[in-house]
């Protein structure tokens, strides 16, 4: 079966953001990425796969196509046996409870996935994106997160009301600020990243009182910082650890 001329123009239309959000659907591709979504309460709107593929959803939204097809649609650069499209999730409402990570615009998908799946793996459930932060349905993202976006609930927000309404302690990551590994860290706490250029934006340091920083142990001491999905991982797995003594 082949793709007809709707279903290339609405995936070719769901690369760009406004179009994701018009119809409330999104690109996974892969076995490993498909599956996972296929097993939770993702809901699958059309799944296009090579004939070796095997699927349990209802058939009626499977399309087998030529790895040709297939090719024709994928946005990998080699591309797998499955191509799908889901709906997207419920909005859930953020709840002030355990460590929340805080994204303050980060642009790269490839970051803002690797974070994600950071969430996943160090038990965060809760992520918040500022609104300039890139949309964790983009493709890249999706990939990126190898099918933790199921696992971690992601809201987007204004950051400043939130920071200045929450009861929770907040942190930011900051060079200038207080060494991660001596810093007696809380089990509950909002932890907010920064822009991979710029860093915090200066409207949200102004009303943090908690500042950590990496220290750099190199004997020359000129690398002049980590990338922001690294350091993440460094400051969750402080945050956990001091959490679990």
């Amino acid at each position: 079966m082949s793709i007809s001329k709707n279903q290339l123009k609405l995936i070719t239309s769901l690369s760009q953001k406004k179009y994701r959000i018009k119809h409330q659907l999104f690109i996974a591709e892969g076995v490993k990425v498909v599956e996972e979504m296929l097993h939770t309460n993702f809901k699958v709107h059309l799944l296009f796969c090579t004939a070796d593929y095997v699927s349990t959803i209802e058939k009626k939204k499977v399309i087998v196509v030529s790895e040709k097809e297939l090719k024709k649609i994928s946005k990998l650069k080699t591309p797998n046996k499955v191509f799908a499209i889901f709906e997207f999730p419920a909005v859930t409402n953020l709840k002030e409870q355990g460590l929340i990570l805080a994204l303050d615009a980060i642009n790269d998908p490839g970051n803002l996935g690797t974070i994600i799946r950071l969430c996943d793996w160090f038990g965060v459930t809760q992520l918040v994106c500022s609104l300039d932060t890139v949309d964790a349905f983009n493709p890249k993202v999706v990939q990126a997160s190898m099918g933790s976006l199921t696992r971690v609930s992601i809201v987007y927000t204004d950051l400043l009301p939130l920071i200045k309404a929450t009861k929770l302690p907040v942190f930011i990551a900051d060079m200038e600020g207080q060494n991660v590994y001596t810093f007696s860290l809380p089990k509950e706490a909002v932890l907010i990243m920064g822009n991979e250029a710029n860093g915090i934006s200066d409207s949200i340091r102004d009303v943090v009182n908690h500042k950590v920083s990496i220290p750099r142990f190199g004997e020359l001491q000129e690398t002049e910082s980590l990338n922001v999905a690294t350091a993440s991982a460094i400051l969750l797995s402080e945050f956990k650890r001091s959490s679990a003594l």
